[in-house]
C-alpha cells in the first residue's frame, strides 16, 4: 500500500469526510493469480511472482486502494496449518484445509500454535520480510496484520454446522474453542507487528459472524472480537461479507472503524445501524454484477449506488465483499471510471 493510500484510509477512520469518494478493493488469491496470468500454485509458492502479481495490480489501477496491500497468505490453509489440519494445494483451484476436530470434546487436546514456528504462518512472515526491500522501493508498505477470525477459524477446524450445533449443544467447550483460537490470533498479530513495525492496521476477515443470531453474537463472538481490535493501531477492518444485520449495531463496539460488506444489506442500511461512525467499503454486487457485467451495466451500477448514498463522505466504493475470480481488467476500469466521473459530477 503506497503512503498517499494510506493516509486516505487514517483520514477516513478519524471520522474526516473525504472530498471524493476513494475506490478501494480486497484482492488476494481468489482473484489475482488467474488475472496476472499465472496458477495459483505458482503464487503460492514463488516469492518473485506473488509481488508480481501484487504489482501488476497496483501498477495497472494506479486510482484503486488495494487493501491490504502485497498480502501475504497461503488462502484458507494459513491459520488451520498452524494447527496441524492437513492442506490440499491443487494446482490451479483454491487450497483447503481437512477438518481437525471430529468433536467438540476433541477441543481439550487442543494447544495453542506458535505463531513463530508453527504451519505456513514462517512462511507467510518471511515473504514479506524477504520482499520488504523491493516493496518499498516501489513505493510500497506493509500496513495491516492479517488472519481469518476466531469463529471462521473454528469451523476450518471442524466444520461449519457442527460448530454452530456445538454452540447450542456444548456451549462451554465452544468457549474454550474460541479461547485458544483467540489467544493464538493475539500472538499472531503481535508477532505481524513486531516483525514490521511500520504496521498500523488490523485486517479481520470472519463470515461466521453473518450465521449467528444478536444474542448468539454477543455471547460467542463480540467478547473475543474486542480483544483482537483493542490492538494499538489506527485502522480495524472487518470482513464478513455474510448476513451483517444482526451484528452491524455492534461494530464500533467490537472496535472495528472501516467494515466491508456482503450485498445483503445496502451502504445506508449499514450507515444507519452504526451511527455513521464505521467506514463502509463496498458494496456492488461482486460476482453478478463486477465479474458477469458487461463494462456499460457496471458503470450504471456503479453510479446509481453513489447517487442513493446518505453518507457519501463515509464511504469507500468496492464491492461486497472482496474481489471474486474472474473479474477483468475493462471490467475494473469500468467501475474506477464511473466512481471518478460521479465525483467530478458539479
Amino acid at each position: 500500500m503506497t503512503n498517499k493510500h494510506w493516509e486516505i484510509l487514517e483520514k477516513l477512520v478519524r471520522g474526516e469526510k473525504t472530498e471524493e469518494i476513494p475506490v478501494g478493493f480486497i484482492i488476494d488469491s481468489p482473484w489475482l493469480p488467474y488475472w496476472a496470468g499465472m496458477k495459483i500454485i505458482d503464487y503460492f509458492t514463488s516469492e518473485e511472482k506473488w509481488f508480481e502479481a501484487h504489482l501488476k495490480a497496483a501498477r495497472t489501477f494506479p486510482d484503486a486502494i488495494f487493501i491490504p496491500g502485497f498480502w501475504s497468505e497461503f488462502g484458507m490453509c494459513t491459520e488451520p496449518s498452524a494447527f496441524g489440519a492437513r492442506c490440499v494445494f491443487p494446482e490451479n483451484e483454491f487450497p483447503h484445509a481437512h477438518k481437525l476436530l471430529a468433536d467438540i470434546k476433541q477441543v481439550n487436546d487442543l494447544t495453542i500454535p506458535n505463531p513463530k514456528t508453527d504451519g505456513l504462518l514462517p512462511f507467510m512472515l518471511k515473504r514479506l520480510e524477504h520482499k520488504r526491500k523491493d516493496m518499498e522501493d516501489k513505493g510500497h508498505f506493509t500496513r495491516f496484520s492479517i488472519s481469518r477470525g476466531p469463529l471462521n477459524i473454528a469451523t476450518y477446524l471442524m466444520g461449519t454446522t457442527e460448530f454452530l450445533l456445538a454452540m447450542m449443544m456444548d456451549p462451554e467447550k465452544t468457549h474454550k474453542l474460541i479461547r485458544i483460537i483467540t489467544d493464538f490470533l493475539i500472538q499472531w498479530h503481535d508477532l505481524q507487528k513486531k516483525t514490521l513495525p511500520e504496521i498500523d492496521g488490523i485486517m479481520i476477515l470472519d463470515d461466521i459472524i453473518g450465521f449467528m443470531s444478536r444474542e448468539q453474537f454477543e455471547e460467542f463472538g463480540l467478547p473475543y472480537f474486542k480483544e483482537l481490535y483493542t490492538r494499538p493501531v489506527s485502522v480495524k477492518l472487518l470482513h464478513n461479507d455474510a448476513p451483517s444485520k444482526e451484528s452491524a449495531p455492534l461494530l464500533s463496539e467490537m472496535g472495528v472503524n472501516i467494515f466491508n460488506m456482503g450485498i445483503d444489506v445496502s451502504l445506508n442500511e449499514i450507515a444507519r445501524a452504526t451511527n455513521n461512525h464505521v467506514c463502509l467499503l463496498g458494496n456492488l454486487p461482486p460476482r453478478d454484477v463486477l465479474a458477469a457485467g458487461t463494462a456499460d451495466e457496471i458503470e450504471s451500477a456503479t453510479k446509481k449506488m453513489i447517487s442513493e448514498l446518505d453518507y457519501p463522505g463515509n464511504v469507500i466504493a468496492s464491492c461486497g465483499g472482496g474481489m471474486p475470480p474472474g473479474v477483468s481488467t475493462e471490467n475494473i476500469n469500468a467501475f474506477i471510471y464511473a466512481v471518478l466521473s460521479s465525483n467530478n459530477k458539479p
